[in-house]
């Protein structure tokens, strides 16, 4: 039996283990099966606290399609609530470990011994089209035209040690999601696949964001996504350099520090049910 916690940042859900050495041989299959929202459990996701000799904990995780992401902003925040209310550890400046953006530092905003808000240094955001990856050279890629299933749109490219692409449509939280974040996703383009957020500017200091999350679909929230949307937004033009982030589940802010070029990302975590399963 493995113990789990249920765990969301702003809806974006994930499974979340603490106690092993590592990730379990069949983990893919595992996420397949737990993640099924009609006969596993539920979520996006499989999030694995593991030990690390970088940093005060390790954080892998496994999308609901089987395959692991490189980083996840909304995980890294219920990480960061689930060792402190755990009691892992009295601090309130952590360090955790990602396979994609390395060790990154982590502020707790505690009230009543119980984590509220969770300020994550997201690490500078990775500008050069090949190093995304996309198959396109330049830094940035900006208003970079791309074409699928006959339609055409302009997308900025940002990493954020894992892939995006910021496409701004007219109505953000209508579009069309399902018809075409699965089939920018895979475009030729994107070497690894790609996450997609379409975004709407409504203010300098918000911006509505809807994301199709590679390996996952269709999410409340992406807290990298985010992150890549403010970036890709400050350089075109659109935006200040700390915004609002509305998102389906909610909203993150998010800063853009003009001194060391690191993202700042703000929000809550939240644990919804524990439970034990069979391996």
């Amino acid at each position: 039996m493995m113990e789990f916690t249920k765990m969301h940042g702003l809806g974006n859900d994930f499974l979340v283990f603490y106690g092993q050495q590592d990730l379990p041989e069949n983990v893919s299959e595992l996420a397949i099966q737990w993640c099924n929202r009609y006969f596993g459990i539920g979520a996006d996701g499989l999030v694995f606290i593991l030990p690390s000799d970088k940093a005060d904990f390790r954080m892998r995780i496994i999308n609901s399609d089987g395959t692991e992401a490189e980083q996840c902003g909304n995980a890294i925040r219920c990480v960061s609530k689930y060792v402190f209310d755990q009691g892992y550890t009295d601090k309130e400046r952590i360090t955790i470990e990602t396979l994609g953006a390395g060790v990154q530092q982590v502020v707790l905003q505690v009230e009543q011994g119980t984590v509220q808000q969770v300020r994550v240094d997201m690490g500078e955001p990775i500008l050069d089209g090949l190093s995304v990856p996309t198959v396109l050279e330049g830094s940035p890629v900006l208003a970079q035209p791309i074409e699928t299933a006959g339609r055409k749109f302009d997308f900025t490219a940002v990493s954020m040690g894992n892939p995006h692409c910021i496409i701004y449509v007219e109505d953000a939280p209508n579009f069309e999601l399902d018809t075409w974040g699965p089939k920018l996703e895979v475009h030729p383009y994107f070497p690894r696949k790609i996450n997609v957020e379409f975004a709407t500017v409504t203010s300098r200091d918000r911006v509505e964001m809807r994301v199709w999350e590679r390996g996952a679909g269709p999410t409340l929230a992406c807290g990298t996504g985010a992150c890549a949307t403010l970036v890709s937004s400050v350089l075109n033009g659109l935006t200040d350099r700390a915004a609002w982030i509305g998102l389906k589940g909610g909203d993150l802010f998010i800063e853009w520090n003009a001194q060391d070029n690191h993202v700042y990302m703000t929000g809550p975590a939240e644990a919804v049910f524990e439970g034990s399963i069979d391996i």
